[in-house]
């Protein structure tokens, strides 16, 4: 009775199976535009992997033809989306190398930037990707300075570089909790040269304070706390700056 159960059982989850496997198949296809079509509208029902089984078919068919090009660029996307990072930014290099004068290039151009950021390791660690992403954005910004994509590219240029940002201040604060102002000094000093568009920009001026502290400059550091108190009220650096110019004032003053 156990085993015919068992068996039963078996069935049940061979025939659950079976369908969920039906369920994700690909309708069968007549034309190379009736597979285009059919990727487009597996990409507006987010099923990326069908969508991209159905682009690598048709751009490996049909190498010539009029809209290779863009399916390329939705190649490209539908990897984007599913997370495939190396396969996305492969696919728009290729549409922005092959076919500079599609519709879709500007397009993949910023997709490109967004692959390479995708790519990313956290600020612990190296940020070349980071690095690649903000050129590839910079790039698109100058060669399509009127998409309707400028924006974003923008928004995330500044969260791309706030993680590189990120990385200088950690090493530019350890060396200053090591007591080496020098180094630390170097590494504040590229923020506010490089990256003082970010929000980032107060950590970097305190460091540079407290560098002066730390050489002996007490009355020139008592001055640049007291400005970031003045130029940035309210934030946790605009705290931190007030406790060492009261420590900075006492110690002065004794």
């Amino acid at each position: 009775m156990m085993r015919r159960g068992l068996a039963l059982l078996s069935l049940l989850l061979l025939m659950l199976s079976l369908a969920g496997c039906a369920a994700t198949l690909i309708p069968p296809v007549h034309s190379e535009p009736e597979r285009l079509e059919l990727a487009r509208r597996m990409m507006e029902k987010q099923r990326w992997a069908s969508a991209i089984e159905l682009l690598k078919s048709y751009v490996q068919n049909n190498a010539g033809s009029a809209e290779v090009d863009q399916a390329h660029y939705l190649l490209g996307m539908s990897y984007l989306r599913n997370k495939d990072w190396a396969f996305a930014t492969t696919e728009f290099e290729q549409t922005v190398r092959e076919y500079p004068e599609s519709d879709s290039t500007p397009s993949a151009s910023f997709r490109l930037g967004e692959a390479l950021f995708s790519q990313a390791r956290p600020p612990d660690f190296d940020q070349d990707f980071t690095t690649k992403a903000i050129e590839q954005w910079h790039t698109y910004l100058e060669t399509y300075p009127d998409h309707w994509l400028n924006a974003e590219a923008g928004r995330q240029l500044v969260v791309a570089r706030s993680r590189i940002a990120n990385k200088l201040l950690k090493t530019a604060e350890l060396y200053l909790s090591m007591k080496l102002p020098v180094p630390a000094r170097v590494y504040f000093e590229r923020v506010r040269s490089d990256y003082n568009d970010t929000l980032l920009m107060p950590r970097a001026l305190l460091g540079l304070a407290l560098c002066d502290a730390l050489d002996g400059h007490r009355p020139e550091a008592i001055v640049q706390l007291k400005d970031i108190e003045t130029r940035y009220p309210g934030s946790g650096v605009t705290e931190r700056a007030a406790r060492e110019r009261a420590r900075l004032e006492r110690k002065h003053g004794s």
